[in-house]
């Protein structure tokens, strides 16, 4: 299968092959029981695209043609000293591709596109830590939340 793998970084300059909307509805529909509310993954695509002061990151998109088959979102965190420089937040490859290395490939290319360390959280019966895994990620410590409603 020939797939285009197309970073993209801000949406405020030049038109992106896909819209954050469209990103946003992949994603959310494609990370099923794994994912958040769309309003959550549009605000992270915000981030990626650097709305805001101190929010800097990217987006990778595998695509056939215009038919998205898998999404990357990484933030950069602009805390390089004390914590991993890039914050996977999502990661997506569509439900009938999946099995056919797009996701390892979506990978290998957001390792290659990022400078400094990468953090994720999967969830431990996520298929997906399997492959995170034999890339090399390992889990230093537990994470711990205080939810505050």
């Amino acid at each position: 299968m020939k797939l285009t793998y197309t970073k993209i970084e801000t949406d405020r300059t030049g038109s992106p092959p896909f819209s954050r909307q469209q990103i946003a509805d992949f994603l959310f529909h494609q990370l099923e029981q794994y994912g958040d509310k769309k309003h959550a993954i549009v605000k992270c695509i915000g981030y990626a695209y650097g709305d805001r002061p101190g929010q800097d990151g990217f987006v990778l998109v595998a695509h056939q043609k215009s038919e998205i088959l898998g999404a990357v979102i990484m933030n950069q965190t602009n805390m390089g000293d004390y914590i991993p420089e890039n914050i996977l937040v999502y990661i997506a490859v569509h439900a009938k591709t999946r099995g056919l290395g797009i996701g390892k490939e979506l990978m290998k290319q957001v390792i290659k596109l990022s400078r400094g360390d990468i953090a994720l959280h999967v969830e431990p019966d996520n298929p997906a830590r399997y492959l995170y895994e034999k890339l090399g990620f390992t889990n230093k410590y537990l994470e711990m939340r205080l939810l505050k409603k």
